[in-house]
């Protein structure tokens, strides 16, 4: 009996966290009237109490034809999130992993300290380093373009933090044996690191698409005076109030990738976020 219990109150709690993400959905098969009907209230548009119908009463496609046809700068900006999230994720395997391996291998002066300041750096919120990253970028003339978003993403601290725990997991009997037959440094990393961290490579790559992709603060912050550069998610805010169901329909669109990664690479992400909990 109390397991029936478990079983309800769990797909209870599992159809109430979905309920937002179908408010998309079904906004974005709304009609123009529907959608002022039901929001206007909210913005001030329309007298009354906001509402909301699950299902739409006349289901249309004609928000995301559109959005669409009649939207080039939805492409444009969806180019744009692609061209500073893919090389920063690219970046990141090549910096981020044999940083991590040196961490959890080898033994060197400093390495402790270095390592906490890798934490240190980890946790501090972009607001307090916002200053000071901007003053740098600009130094460089940097802001105002892809690479003001992709440079400082390259060396988060993120990655090295969670592949370091991965790497540490990997029995010391082996690299030992390994060891033994002759194999070199950058033999173990290849043949012996990365296969057994591949788990842990991959969910840096999830856990990082999902930050990058929903980025808002960095991209505002430096590429304020260039919006031909602005990512997709800067382009939600920038949509009137009189195109609420072309808002709702690009949500969706913003939302899809996040979600196919997430169905794809369930069990990566929840082992990284496993492994950034690990004591040492």
């Amino acid at each position: 009996m109390m397991k029936k219990i478990r079983l309800c109150l769990l797909i209870s709690l599992t159809l109430f966290t979905w309920i937002p993400i179908w408010m998309l959905v079904s906004g974005s098969l709304m009609g123009a009237d529907e959608v002022l009907r039901n929001v206007g209230p909210v913005t001030n548009q329309v007298k009354g109490s906001a509402q909301w119908s699950m299902i739409p009463k006349y289901p249309t496609l004609r928000a995301y034809v559109e959005l669409l046809f009649d939207s080039p700068n939805f492409f444009t900006m969806f180019w744009n999130s692609c061209i500073q999230v893919v090389p920063v994720l690219l970046g990141q395997l090549v910096i981020a992993v044999p940083a991590a391996w040196a961490f959890a291998r080898f033994e060197f002066k400093g390495k402790k300290p270095l390592f906490i300041l890798y934490i240190i750096l980890m946790v501090l919120p972009f607001q307090i380093t916002m200053v000071s990253s901007y003053l740098v970028l600009f130094q460089m003339k940097l802001t105002g373009t892809h690479l003001a978003l992709i440079l400082p993403n390259l060396f988060s601290a993120f990655p090295v933090f969670v592949m370091t725990k991965f790497f540490k997991t990997i029995p010391t009997s082996l690299i030992e044996a390994a060891r033994l037959d002759g194999a070199g440094e950058m033999y173990l990393f290849l043949q012996v690191g990365i296969p057994m961290g591949t788990s842990g490579i991959l969910s840096v790559i999830l856990l990082g698409f999902v930050e990058y992709w929903n980025a808002i603060e960095q991209p505002l912050t430096f590429l304020a005076n260039n919006k031909k550069l602005w990512p997709l998610t800067l382009y939600l805010p920038d949509i009137s109030t009189s195109k609420l169901q072309v808002a709702f329909t690009a949500s969706v669109f913003v939302l899809f990738p996040v979600l196919l990664l997430f169905f794809y690479g369930q069990k990566y992400l929840e082992k990284g976020i496993a492994a950034s909990g690990i004591k040492e």
